[in-house]
């Protein structure tokens, strides 16, 4: 194996947001792969907004996942994205994977300092995850209160597998060239409103479980209440606000292209979250 280029079984590779739901299944399919992971995250002393971190985690490693918090489309995010990807073609890191989203045009500025980064890059859009109804504050809504209150309304998502978000960011990794320079836009396999989406988990649980739409607005005190600061609340109430409009009722076939399969189907996941107790009261 040549030092520092990826894309080969032994490389390592540096995972951002390792515990997080796309990270941990990277750092999973990574394992699977052959690829030695080195998790990044604060309990192992990585700060993506404090830059004196950043050489430890990536001197050495010959690929990075990069997932960045709160959302890739957040008003720091193209600045520090940008600056850790420099660093990371300066340490010999260039081949980098950078998890973007979807139809979000507030994403776009922080693809674009990826790819002048100098770095190999791939950007992976996914649609919405299928996973944010078992982890994160959603899946405690439909477990304590049997309902989900979002500003979604009767607007159509692809909710994407995370796990096979996993999958196309390593076939990235190990790929060689043959990703590099590229965007990759995943979404699962039919479209469904969060109604529709919460209905399938009510189906599987066999319980009585509710959708309520409301106003952006008044989803930004909900925020507030789940402990989301204040200047964070102000972006996603916008993001939720545009992002919500219809723009991602298609399906993309980023999946099959990279993978040869079709996507995991939702109903297929619910009834694994489902069987393993997600959203039992």
């Amino acid at each position: 194996m040549t030092q520092n280029t990826g894309g080969t079984q032994g490389s390592t590779v540096v995972v951002t947001g390792a515990s997080g739901r796309t990270g941990s299944r990277v750092a999973e399919a990574a394992r699977a792969a052959g690829l030695t992971v080195r998790a990044a995250s604060r309990a192992r002393g990585f700060d993506w907004h404090d830059g004196s971190t950043w050489p430890q985690v990536l001197r050495g490693a010959d690929a990075a996942y990069l997932v960045y918090p709160s959302d890739v489309g957040a008003p720091d995010a193209a600045e520090t994205v940008g600056h850790l990807a420099r660093e990371a073609v300066g340490l010999g890191v260039r081949r980098l994977v950078l998890l973007s989203a979807r139809g979000e045009q507030q994403a776009r500025p922080t693809e674009e300092a990826l790819r002048a980064s100098g770095a190999d890059w791939t950007v992976v859009r996914a649609a919405w995850f299928a996973q944010n109804f078992s982890e994160g504050p959603l899946v405690a809504e439909l477990r304590e209160h049997g309902e989900l209150v979002f500003p979604a309304g009767a607007v159509r998502e692809p909710f994407v597998d995370a796990r096979d978000i996993a999958d196309v960011v390593v076939a990235a990794l190990t790929g060689g060239e043959r990703y590099v320079g590229q965007v990759v836009e995943v979404s699962g396999a039919r479209l469904l409103t969060f109604g529709e989406a919460v209905a399938e988990v009510a189906e599987a649980m066999g319980r009585e479980l509710s959708y309520r739409e409301v106003p952006a607005g008044e989803y930004g005190e909900r925020l507030a209440g789940f402990g989301v600061p204040p200047e964070e609340v102000d972006f996603l109430v916008d993001l939720f606000a545009s992002l919500l409009d219809g723009r991602n009722a298609h399906l993309s076939d980023g999946v099959r292209q990279v993978l040869g399969r079709e996507p995991r189907d939702f109903g297929d996941f619910v009834r694994e979250a489902a069987a393993a107790g997600v959203w039992k009261p």
